[in-house]
């Protein structure tokens, strides 16, 4: 029932303020807010003094029972909600299940809810909070509550709650299909924004910003709807609009708590304009709002390592990369495969000596990803099939060698192999036409080569390579 209370208290946050300000007795309900905020030692008597004089009003009972569930008061609550009862409110019933669903008992909850619609079949917020309470015993049963609501009130806008059922569920699209029946008008602003997400995590990013822009007339500073767009106009590469909206989110919105996303997609915008330093300084603030999360913390370290990178700072891009690597807790082959080809990759813009060494990092972080993951064939093969490369490249006339234990190695995981792919049988390729040519032009031994030729032949019998060398 846990799971119950869980999904139900979050429900409540979407529910309407119960309408006794439109009614009378308003100022026999806040007189009673006033005196429980108050803790007078008579509170009960005061109380009991104002319930007297509004006896046969069920909407000032039921209005004293939530003011007393509003204060943490569950016995008195229940003592006020059973009073309207005997007056044969639907409301009353619907807080007493308020009341069984904050002590975790979900089946209560639902009968009192059920009572509730038996008293009064045009109660909408019966069915909805029935609804929400039964959806992780029978969800279809709370589909069909919310039906037989749209039965007996043809102009309630029931697709809503539905469509709140289905986005709490997951079931995105079925959500999408309810929401898009209902108004935007006669939705609030959570709704809204959950909505546009919807749209979002289908990728219907238009679709999202039009719900967003539409909301903002009415919502301007909803933090909710500014960050999703900011995330929709991120999804599009639109810079221009992320920026825009990382503005409204960042400085005009209301309440807003920044999360590390935020900074994440409002620092993408200012790298779109090219305007690295901002991005940099946005994902050191992430970090700084984010330092209880230490996963996030890190990820914005690598946001940053790439940042440097994509502004041509490979010193800085290199130095934050590390910093994120010594604090990931469970390393994957691919975070030492990106520092690798980090290296790699800035030999490009290096000559001489400097390009040496730079890819001669990349080896020796690959040799080290080796050793790591020895016991992974995937992983191993994809390494030696890297490091032959590399090696290739600083002895590119092969006299040392360097490539041939390594591209060795890696033709005997291949061949031992009983089900080979096409990338495996393309490694092998690799691997014999290396040791081809080794043979060839290094030891000038062309019987060896032709063995090598031989083999490439059965698995690509057009090489050209293989042929020019079997016609020698």
């Amino acid at each position: 029932m846990k799971q119950l209370k869980y999904v139900f208290l979050g429900a409540l946050m979407l529910s309407v303020s119960a309408p006794i300000a439109a009614q009378e007795g308003q100022e026999a309900v806040e007189a009673v807010k006033q005196i429980i905020s108050s803790g007078a030692p008579d509170m009960a008597k005061q109380v009991t003094a104002i319930y007297k004089k509004n006896k046969k009003n069920a909407d000032v009972i039921n209005g004293i029972g939530r003011a007393f569930l509003d204060a943490h008061d569950v016995e008195n609550a229940r003592f006020y909600a059973e009073l309207g009862t005997k007056l044969k409110s639907s409301d009353s019933y619907i807080l007493l299940g308020d009341i069984a669903a904050l002590s975790d008992d979900g089946g209560a909850a639902a009968s009192y809810y059920d009572q509730a619609i038996y008293f009064d079949e045009t109660n909408a917020e019966a069915y909805r909070k029935y609804a929400i309470i039964y959806s992780r015993i029978s969800f279809q049963s709370s589909i069909d509550k919310l039906e037989q609501l749209r039965a007996k009130v043809p102009g309630y806008p029931v697709d809503l709650p539905i469509a709140r059922l289905y986005d709490n569920a997951g079931k995105i699209d079925d959500a999408i299909k309810h929401y898009e029946k209902v108004s935007l008008d006669q939705m609030e602003a959570r709704d809204l924004a959950m909505f546009a997400l919807k749209y979002n995590l289908v990728k219907e990013y238009d679709k999202s910003l039009n719900v967003v822009e539409q909301a903002l007339k009415r919502f301007p500073r909803s933090s909710s709807l500014n960050r999703m767009g900011l995330m929709s106009t991120i999804a599009k590469d639109d810079f221009d609009g992320a920026m825009f909206y990382g503005d409204r989110l960042f400085n005009k919105s209301d309440s807003v708590e920044l999360k590390d996303m935020d900074f994440v997609n409002f620092a993408k915008a200012y790298i779109g304009k090219g305007s690295y330093d901002e991005a940099i300084k946005l994902f050191r603030k992430g970090i700084e709002v984010s330092q209880a999360d230490k996963d996030a913390v890190n990820n914005l370290r690598k946001e940053i390592s790439d940042a440097y990178m994509k502004m041509g700072d490979f010193n800085n891009s290199v130095k934050e990369y590390r910093v994120y690597l010594d604090n990931t807790s469970s390393k994957t082959a691919s975070d030492y495969s990106t520092l690798a080809e980090m290296y790699y990759k800035h030999a490009a813009d290096l000559q001489g000596e400097e390009q040496l060494a730079s890819i001669r990092q990349a080896d020796d972080i690959y040799k080290d990803l080796q050793q790591r993951f020895a016991n992974n064939p995937d992983v191993l093969a994809y390494v030696l099939n890297r490091r032959g490369t590399l090696n290739v490249i600083m002895d590119p006339d092969s006299k040392q060698g360097l490539a041939k234990p390594i591209f060795e190695q890696l033709m005997q995981m291949m061949e031992a192999k009983a089900d080979r792919s096409s990338s495996d049988n393309s490694k092998l390729i690799t691997c014999y036409r290396y040791l081809l040519s080794y043979d060839l032009l290094v030891k000038d031994n062309k019987a060896a080569a032709k063995e090598w030729a031989q083999k490439i032949l059965t698995l690509d019998p057009e090489n050209e390579q293989a042929k020019a060398v079997m016609a020698l």
